[in-house]
């Protein structure tokens, strides 16, 4: 017997044709997955999860609610589950300490589960709701990582309310929660985010701008040409620099620069090559370094900037080389 659904298809067919509509939503529910989460492999699994929830309680939906206002939900829920007894993920520069020592040994702590970064969506569409569910502002790094810091319920909370801008009932019924529990949630989570994000009078130069550009080209240029001199010079003066796996984090461009001539595997101009790319609504540059057995340059590390008006006031330097491939990028020059 063919099992009909509600408006009359036989369901296999309808659920097949909802959820190929649905993928639609696909990109932006893996950005809301992201802050939820901090790790883009995470990510990518709960949306598939997501998917299969809504596949599997199709006939659930009645078309109460709006078929993306529905996925959120189910990718919500699925998130807070995942969470559930998990640690938060971190930078190095979150996890307590003080400002390391440039000229002390590096530690490489593979067993914490560190934040992750997340590839630019390919030729975004302004006009594409999708996009402003997805503002920059809501994946830079800065702000995935003071989202660590909140407990599971309180990051869905802000997300819900202040990125996607739904109304605190709406939260409510997502997360099964009162109205006001939501807004408690809501103003503890705002509370610690203060606390955490000092506040700027500039704004990061988004990776288009002009500004951007050159100063990212700059900064390409100066690795590549192995010219420490002038890349001290790009840096602002209270600028970070940390490079998860190892834990340590770096302030100041003097520290910086001494960092970079202890422990780079660089020796010599033409040792390190770049690719500019995006992540995180932010520019960053994919280093590539020289194998010397073989003389090709391979996969090292992706650079992540955040660019302020006085020059490059942060870089996290991803070492995980799994994440190139992510980026559409090759593993070898």
């Amino acid at each position: 017997m063919t099992v009909l659904a509600l408006d009359g298809t036989p369901k296999s067919s309808a659920q097949d044709a909802f959820l190929a509509d649905a993928q639609r939503y696909r990109r932006e529910l893996l950005a809301h997955c992201y802050r939820m989460t901090g790790s883009l492999h995470d990510a990518e699994d709960l949306v598939q999860e997501t998917y299969l929830r809504a596949w599997k309680s199709f006939e659930g939906f009645q078309g109460k609610s709006s078929v993306r206002t529905w996925l959120y939900r189910i990718a919500t829920n699925t998130c807070l589950t995942a969470l559930d007894g998990r640690k938060r993920r971190p930078l190095p520069s979150g996890l307590g300490g003080p400002a390391s020592d440039p000229n002390g040994e590096i530690f490489d702590r593979h067993e914490i589960a560190w934040l992750e970064p997340l590839p630019d969506a390919p030729h975004e569409d302004p006009s594409d709701p999708s996009v402003i569910a997805e503002s920059r502002e809501s994946v830079r790094l800065a702000f995935i990582a003071a989202l660590q810091h909140l407990s599971p319920r309180q990051r869905a909370v802000l997300v819900l309310r202040e990125v996607l801008q739904w109304k605190a009932a709406e939260v409510g019924e997502a997360i099964g929660a009162s109205t006001a529990a939501v807004n408690s949630l809501l103003q503890r989570a705002r509370a610690q985010l203060d606390e955490m994000q000092p506040s700027r009078d500039e704004h990061p130069a988004p990776p288009e701008s002009p500004e951007a550009a050159n100063l990212l080209a700059k900064y390409i240029a100066a690795f590549e040409a192995y010219d420490m001199d002038e890349l001290v010079q790009l840096f602002t003066a209270d600028a970070v620099w940390e490079m998860p796996p190892f834990d340590g984090w770096y302030q100041g461009p003097a520290a910086i620069i001494a960092l970079s001539r202890k422990h780079c595997p660089a020796e010599k101009p033409g040792d390190m090559r770049f690719v500019a790319t995006t992540a995180n609504g932010q520019p960053a540059a994919a280093l590539y370094m020289i194998n010397r057995d073989t003389g090709a340059h391979e996969a090292f590390q992706l650079h992540v900037l955040d660019i302020r008006p006085g020059g490059v006031a942060h870089v996290v330097a991803f070492k995980e080389i799994g994440f190139f491939a992510k980026f559409g990028l090759p593993a070898v020059l």
